[in-house]
């Protein structure tokens, strides 16, 4: 039987600076997701931690107990290793959806537990639900026979992984706690340990768009998850990547999976592609497979094959037309020069602000809001040239996103250094 505490007594230890035992944490981590420990306790005990901190024993403590809150899923009746991977958000990030079915196409299956977007990060589940019919609550069983079956699945994670995270998650977002590494990667970890693949890939980005801006915090942030699912049985490994600007040339969710597409017929944006395949050499070497050639499967087809049949299996239709913003804005150069500079901020809020994000859990998004990116840093633009093309279903929205655009990009006469790899540095 667990040992029962007073949450003041377990508030207090941590407040003061002090090592919580397994058995606390266990504890608060039960009590809480019962209701037994109130909501405002455990924001006091979230502060606690913001503020002083956990040692590498705590964290794999509250981990394992916020695991041990819901269910696992097991696939160990899958005759393929599982390989999946896991982004901390940025601005048109949409690698997922072209790279859980180039993996797949290796015979490695990937269970990608997606999730929706909230601010200026775009939410993978909102891009796909562009695609007419396209169906994100899948049952456990359901996930298990698409990886029997197309190798991939790319759904909601269900409500039995790790509820207490949710309520945690909910909470840090209202009480200014959401900036604390141990809190984001338990949180992070303990979803994707329950979800029981077998191996873990890692993107965490940095810069202004993403949600660690300095380096130094994102490989803090990267090493303390590849700790934890290393401690946890789960190979893990991280590549940090920039998210200084935005990645490929849409933000916003038809626009999006517009661009994957491109992607998967062998085409679209160098880092997109390069990322893509990036990821999918580190997903296909931790399961096995280093010699996978990636990029002859963009090319050939392979990839693209597993992408239609997911995308059937979940009651989507890929030959249906993506839906378009009956509304459109140009942003133009307002002189010759190279742009210098675009910042990935600047555009996801204001893909937010048209309408492809949302403020708060539960709203709706538009399927055709977002921006079409017509150059990139390091590119010369003429005056009066279109740098982007804002896409709204509602017309009243663009002042607010212009007024997010401006400051938000630089031209100048000088060109600027050729960015050397959208990969910053790797963690194993």
């Amino acid at each position: 039987m667990m040992k029962t505490f007073d949450a003041v007594d377990v508030i207090r230890h941590k407040r003061d600076g002090g090592e919580l035992t397994p058995e606390e944490i266990d504890w608060i981590i039960d009590a809480y997701t019962r209701g037994d420990v109130g909501e405002e306790q455990m924001a006091a005990m979230a502060m606690a931690i913001f503020l002083n901190g956990m040692t590498r024993a705590e964290i794999g403590r509250w981990t394992l107990a916020m695991i041990n809150s819901g269910e696992r899923m097991d696939f160990s009746s899958l005759p393929r290793r599982t390989a999946d991977k896991h982004s901390t958000g940025g601005v048109g990030d949409k690698i997922t959806l072209p790279l859980a079915p180039l993996v797949a196409a290796f015979d490695v299956a990937v269970p990608q537990l997606s999730g929706r977007g909230l601010g200026h990060t775009g939410g993978t589940l909102d891009k796909l639900e562009s695609i007419p019919g396209w169906r994100a609550n899948l049952s456990n069983q359901e996930v298990v026979d698409m990886l029997a079956g197309p190798g991939c699945v790319i759904c909601a994670a269900g409500s039995g992984l790790a509820p207490a995270d949710k309520k945690l998650y909910a909470l840090r977002d209202i009480t200014s706690t959401v900036d604390c590494i141990p809190l984001i990667s338990t949180s992070i970890m303990s979803k994707k340990i329950a979800e029981g693949t077998d191996s873990l890939v890692l993107d965490v980005k940095v810069g202004s768009g993403a949600f660690m801006k300095d380096l130094d915090k994102a490989r803090e942030l990267a090493r303390t998850m590849v700790d934890l699912g290393t401690d946890h049985g789960v190979k893990t490994s991280a590549l940090l990547t920039d998210m200084s600007t935005p990645l490929g040339l849409t933000v916003g969710n038809a626009l999006e999976v517009r661009e994957s597409v491109e992607v998967l017929a062998g085409g679209g944006p160098a880092d997109v592609v390069e990322l893509t395949v990036e990821l999918a050499r580190e997903m296909l070497t931790a399961a096995g497979k280093p010699d996978a050639d990636v990029e002859a499967a963009l090319k050939d087809g392979r990839a693209m094959d597993r992408w239609r049949e997911m995308i059937i299996a979940q009651d989507g239709d890929p030959d249906a037309p993506l839906p378009v913003a009956k509304d459109t804005h140009d942003v133009v150069a307002e002189r010759d020069g190279y742009l210098t500079r675009l910042d990935a901020l600047s555009v996801g809020v204001a893909s937010w602000r048209l309408g492809a994000g949302r403020a708060r859990a539960g709203e709706d998004v538009q399927a055709v809001a977002g921006i079409e990116l017509h150059a990139k840093p390091g590119d010369k633009v003429v005056k009066g040239q279109p740098l982007m093309t804002l896409h709204t279903a509602t017309p009243e929205r663009f002042e607010r996103a212009l007024q997010t655009l401006e400051g938000g990009y630089d031209i100048s006469d000088e060109k600027p250094a050729e960015r050397a790899s959208v990969v910053l540095d790797r963690i194993s």
